[in-house]
C-alpha cells in the first residue's frame, strides 16, 4: 500500500483512498469508534466522498494512531496560550520525508538546485514542529553551503540573499509571515533569483493584515511578482503550494473537498463553473499510519480544477497558532 501512495493517477487515488479507509477502520480505534457512532455501514462506502471524515480537533484530544504504544517521533501545533494543542504520532517518519520530498519535486524541482533559507522564529523555539523538521531537510538537500535558519540574524540573511543574487544562485526564502513583513521593512531590495514562500503566521507580533495585503507589501518591498504560500498543518503529512493569488495546488496524493457549513456529513459537488465554498475536508494518503481523512475548521473555495482557496476559519473553532492571519 505504502509504494503506490505517491504514484497515483485520479483514478488510483479514489481506489486507494478507499483501501485505505477500510484498513484505518480497522486498525485505528479512534476512528472506528467515531464511524460507528455515525452508523455508517463500511461495505457502503464505495466513493471518497461517502468516507467519514474525522473532525481535526480529535487530534487534540486522542492519539490517533494505528499503533499507540510505538512510534517515531511527535509533531506538535504551535498553540496559543489557554488552547490546547494538536498532537500528530508519527509512526513512520520515512513517509513525512518522502512526502514533502516529492511535494518539492513536484512543484519545484530538486531542493539541491536552490539555496534554502528558513526564517521560521516562533517555530525554531520548539522541537515538535513538522514544519521546522521538513525545512530542515529541505535545507540538508539543498547541499548549498549558505543554505541554513536565520533566526534572529537578520543582517546576515541579507547579505546572503545580497550574494545569491549576484552570484544568480536560485533562492528560496521560507518565512513566517510576520518575521518576512519584518524582514522586507528593514532591507528592501528587488530580487530576481528569489522566491519567497510565506507559511501564514502573525502570532501577535504584528497588526493583522489581510492575504493580499501582505502579499502586496512583500512584492513592493522584494521587488518581486509573486508571493509563494504553503498549505500544510501538524495532523496532515502533505502539503499544497500556491504559486501566487492565494490559489493552492495539491500534489497528487493530497485532495481537497468541500462540506456544507451544517452538515459535517455533506460533501458539496460542482453543478458549473463556479468555486464550491464551505468548509474544508482533506484527504492526505501519507497519514497512512494516521488518519488520512480529516475535517479541518478552514473555510475554503474549491474551483473546478481542484485549485482550492483559504478564507479563514469557522467562527467557533479555537484559533490556531500558525493560522492567526487574518485571510
Amino acid at each position: 500500500m505504502e509504494k503506490s501512495i505517491f504514484n497515483t493517477s485520479f483514478y488510483d487515488f479514489e481506489n486507494n483512498a478507499l483501501s485505505v479507509f477500510k484498513y484505518q477502520y480497522e486498525t485505528i480505534n479512534i476512528y472506528q469508534q467515531f464511524v460507528d457512532l455515525l452508523k455508517i455501514k463500511t461495505e457502503e462506502i464505495n466513493q471518497i466522498d461517502k468516507i467519514p471524515f474525522l473532525p481535526i480537533s480529535f487530534f487534540k484530544t486522542h492519539q490517533v494512531t494505528d499503533s499507540v504504544d510505538k512510534y517515531e517521533t511527535l509533531f506538535e501545533s504551535s498553540g496559543t496560550t489557554g488552547f490546547n494543542t494538536s498532537r500528530h504520532f508519527v509512526t513512520d517518519l520515512a513517509l513525512y520525508e518522502q512526502s514533502f520530498l516529492k511535494a518539492f519535486d513536484v512543484f519545484y524541482g530538486d531542493p539541491g538546485n536552490y539555496c534554502i533559507l528558513g526564517l521560521l522564529p516562533s517555530y525554531l523555539e520548539r522541537n515538535t514542529s513538522s514544519l521546522v523538521y521538513m525545512v530542515a531537510e529541505l535545507i540538508r538537500k539543498s547541499k548549498n553551503l549558505n543554505s541554513g535558519f536565520y533566526l534572529d540574524e537578520k543582517e546576515k540573511l541579507f547579505q546572503t540573499i545580497v550574494h545569491n543574487e549576484l552570484t544568480r544562485q536560485p533562492t528560496f526564502l521560507i518565512g513566517v509571515t510576520y518575521a518576512l513583513l519584518d524582514f522586507a521593512e528593514r532591507y528592501p531590495m528587488q530580487l530576481k533569483f528569489t522566491t519567497i514562500m510565506e507559511t501564514g503566521g502573525m502570532k501577535g507580533r504584528r497588526e493583522e493584515m489581510t492575504r493580499n495585503e501582505i502579499h502586496t507589501y512583500l512584492k513592493q518591498k522584494l521587488g518581486v511578482t509573486s508571493i509563494h504560500s504553503e498549505y500544510g498543518m501538524t495532523e496532515l503529512l502533505s502539503q499544497a503550494y500556491s504559486s501566487g493569488n492565494g490559489l493552492f495546488n495539491c500534489p497528487p496524493w493530497m485532495k481537497v473537498l468541500i462540506r456544507e457549513n451544517d452538515d459535517p456529513l455533506a460533501v458539496l459537488h460542482h453543478a458549473d463553473s463556479s468555486p464550491l465554498s464551505g468548509l474544508i475536508n482533506i484527504i492526505d494518503l501519507a497519514n497512512l499510519h494516521s488518519c488520512c481523512f480529516i475535517a479541518t475548521d478552514d473555510v475554503g473555495k474549491l474551483h473546478r480544477n481542484g485549485q482550492f482557496e483559504i478564507m479563514g476559519r469557522r467562527d467557533n473553532s479555537d484559533i490556531r497558532g500558525c493560522s492567526l492571519l487574518s485571510l
